[in-house]
């Protein structure tokens, strides 16, 4: 069974960092590419992310460029995205997700995690 789990959310305060993962189960992720979305209260999912099979391409959305990184160790069969200079604006729930492009437009990607929660708050 294909599956997706992330992890790493928690409450931190402006300006902090956190980790988060995405690790997957029955499946190799050495052929998708991942994709990070949030989705925060009353709002729409928003695709914030994505790194390519390989590791070689990145996106990023305005939102986050400049405070957020995506990396992949396949080995682990986990991808990653730090993120730093954390505000208020960016408490939601994240999410990955796997599919063949690296793109961040959520109707394309196939394969979801249950989502982790992250609250930048003081």
């Amino acid at each position: 069974q294909l599956q997706l789990v992330e992890s790493g959310g928690g409450l931190v305060q402006p300006g902090g960092s956190l980790r988060l993962s995405c690790a997957a189960s029955g499946f190799t992720l050495d052929y998708y590419a991942i994709g990070w979305f949030r989705q925060a209260p009353g709002k729409e999912r928003e695709g914030i992310s994505c790194i390519s099979s390989s590791g070689g391409s990145t996106n990023f959305a305005s939102s986050v460029k400049g405070r957020f990184t995506i990396s992949r160790d396949n080995a682990k069969n986990t991808v990653y995205l730090q993120m730093n200079s954390l505000k208020p604006e960016d408490t939601a729930v994240y999410y990955c997700a796997a599919d063949r492009v690296c793109t961040v437009y959520p109707a394309l990607y196939d394969y979801w995690g249950q989502g982790t929660q992250v609250t930048v708050s003081s």
